[in-house]
């Protein structure tokens, strides 16, 4: 299913249930009741209330966002090292070239066609990712280099190799799931108790008041939608790319 006809199922789901205790509501009450007995300090709470939760989502969003741009950079420097690999090769002689190069770009072939999506599915990093890696690593490490010009771009090539490797696994960090349950327990319980509040504020069923709940509950909706959707980097609609490595190996790209 489509996450954005989720949202949309979930937004109107939650709009028609507020509509629909309004409406039960507004038949229990008898003529002789009066919307002004409201007390002031319920309205005081109610807006404290809402207050409250509202910081509380924006720091929500604000910390699932944060989380998502940080994969996204994960994702830059591992490309941009795998590019310096390939490009720092060239002082290799042609074989020893062809062959890191080679590596280099099965490794970027398989991270963009095939990773990603096994990311996107499992919350975790694949072992032939690993595997080509590492294959990278022994086409780099196992050259001997035979002279002095060769042997000053060894080492900056090696730490190239373990800078892509300590960006692959913050990237297997980041590949599922980062909102703990007890957050999210306190942000749904947090938006049932917000919306529900607003029915101790004698709401009637006038057509303003009518779209003032639909639209206020419509919007909880949204923003819990969202937190939703960045709280996996690489697992949902709003992820992190693989742009990446696809601009710094366009001689890959399908």
């Amino acid at each position: 299913m489509s996450e954005w006809l989720v949202l949309t199922l979930a937004m109107a789901a939650a709009c028609a249930v507020v509509l629909t205790i309004v409406v039960i509501n507004n038949r229990r009450i008898t003529e002789d009741d009066d919307p002004s007995e409201t007390p002031d300090v319920i309205e005081y709470m109610t807006m404290m209330i809402g207050v409250i939760y509202a910081i509380v989502l924006g720091l929500a969003i604000a910390g699932v966002w944060e989380a998502r741009g940080a994969a996204q950079e994960t994702v830059r420097q591992e490309a941009q090292a795998m590019h310096e690999i390939s490009a720092r090769a060239e002082v290799y002689p042609q074989a020893v070239r062809e062959r890191i190069r080679a590596d280099v770009d099965a490794y970027v072939t398989y991270v963009v066609g095939d990773e990603w999506t096994y990311m996107s599915e499992h919350g975790e990093l694949s072992e032939e990712g690993t595997a080509l890696l590492e294959k990278v690593r022994r086409s780099v490490t196992d050259y001997r280099p035979a002279d002095d010009f060769e042997g000053q771009a060894y080492q900056p090539l090696v730490d190239q190799v373990a800078a892509a490797d300590d960006a692959r696994g913050a990237r297997g960090q980041n590949a599922g799931a980062t909102m703990p349950g007890v957050v999210w327990f306190g942000l749904i319980i947090g938006a049932l108790v917000t919306v529900g509040l607003i029915f101790t504020l004698q709401i009637r069923r006038t057509g303003r008041e009518l779209l003032l709940a639909g639209l206020f509950s419509v919007l909880i909706a949204f923003l819990l939608f969202l937190i939703w959707d960045f709280d996996a980097p690489f697992g949902r609609g709003i992820s992190a790319t693989a742009a990446p490595f696809t601009d710094l190996f366009p001689h890959l790209t399908p």
